[in-house]
């Protein structure tokens, strides 16, 4: 049976009747702690992950791009350099071109390129399949093409290309950790200035993501709904974002907030100093720690943020009575569905899974799914 990369070979070798000239992946990733406060300026502890997107390519002697999409029964988009509109009926191919908007922006391109596309992330599951294929995409043009482009500069570039052509108004996260995750390790981002470290993940405990397969239909407007929030609080102080917001200031004018605003702010706060308490109980090795914290934050996004769900809930109750304080569970991504992201011993994930396949389809008549993930390098990371 043909690998990943073999079968992408062929699939592009059926197509354009050539062998490609690159191929280049770029890995989806999970968001240990953090969520919501990256375009808040706060701080994230993503992973890049074992799931993700493969490109193969080679260059054109013309202008045009001709992009087929493996995954999506071999759907073809052809556009050229000079005109690169929005697609609405494909719209997978708006990842695409938005991506080369930004690199126009930058580079001198001149010539268009044939590209297969396929990828194994979970659809609709929140691991961040849109920023692992813009990574792709600008990995394999900076190959293509001879760029010059680092991993900041790419994460900064796919995240303008969802904001402004795609039209999801994204923080920095998934673009930075797909760019530059490092295998073994979370990467702790600091979303104002962009500095980041590799955190080594305590090795007794193992990654597994459960997603719930609730259909996340809520999750762009709510998502730019919340954003919009944020900002709201951050104006009604007087600053640029959430980061500059001292808890206690906060809490001092509790009664001058509208109650919604300041559970919003409330989260931000006090989810950014968990990513932070994380990162020292990833280096003490402190699982009691790790699992306190988990908890605390799928509380809050359930509370305060409100972008939970009564079904990835329930996972994570199963999660805690099965686990208790060896580990921990949270729900991950932007909510309304996706997926529960796990730290727990090895030897308690067959028990997690059994409990969870029985009670959750029963409760729910939704069948859950298990990916245990090991961390991978990002696209960048060479």
């Amino acid at each position: 049976m043909l690998d990943r990369k073999e079968k992408l070979i062929s699939d592009f070798e059926r197509v354009y009747q050539s062998s490609p000239q690159t191929i280049c992946n770029a890995p989806g990733r999970v968001n240990i702690i953090g969520d919501h406060t990256d375009y808040n300026q706060g701080f994230v502890l993503p992973a890049a992950i074992n799931f993700g997107t493969h490109i193969a390519a080679n260059k054109r002697d013309d202008n045009k791009f001709v992009v087929v999409a493996a995954d999506f029964d071999f759907e073809e988009v052809e556009f050229s350099l000079d005109n690169i509109t929005r697609d609405n009926r494909n719209c997978w191919s708006n990842y695409v071109k938005g991506t080369i908007q930004q690199l126009l922006n930058y580079f001198d391109i001149d010539y268009g390129a044939n590209l297969v596309v396929s990828g194994n992330i979970p659809r609709g599951a929140g691991l961040s399949s849109s920023a692992s294929f813009e990574m792709a995409i600008l990995k394999t043009f900076s190959l293509l093409f001879g760029l010059e482009l680092d991993g900041v500069k790419a994460a900064l570039m796919g995240q303008a290309a969802e904001n402004d052509f795609v039209g999801c108004k994204c923080g920095i996260m998934d673009q930075l950790i797909s760019a530059k995750g490092k295998k073994g390790t979370a990467l702790l981002i600091d979303c104002e200035n962009l500095q980041i470290e590799n955190i080594q993940i305590p090795q007794d405990l193992s990654l597994l993501v459960i997603n719930s397969n609730v259909p996340r239909g809520l999750v762009d407007s709510e998502y730019n709904l919340r954003r919009t929030e944020c900002e709201q609080v951050a104006e009604r102080f007087d600053i640029l974002s959430l980061r500059q917001l001292k808890l206690a200031d906060l809490q001092e004018s509790r009664n001058k907030l509208d109650p919604i605003h300041y559970k919003r702010a409330y989260h931000v706060l006090t989810e950014s100093k968990r990513v932070l308490d994380m990162v020292k109980a990833f280096q003490n090795s402190d699982n009691e720690k790790i699992s306190q914290l988990m908890y605390d934050s799928h509380d809050s996004l359930k509370t305060d943020f409100q972008v939970s769900c009564e079904q990835t809930d329930y996972i994570v109750e199963i999660v805690k009575k099965i686990v208790g304080d060896k580990g921990g569970a949270r729900m991950t991504g932007g909510g309304f569905g996706g997926c529960v992201v796990c730290l727990i011993p090895e030897s308690l994930i067959e028990v997690v899974k059994q409990e969870i396949e029985t009670q959750y389809r029963r409760k729910f008549s939704l069948d859950a799914e298990f990916y245990l993930c090991s961390t991978e390098d990002g696209a960048f990371n060479d």
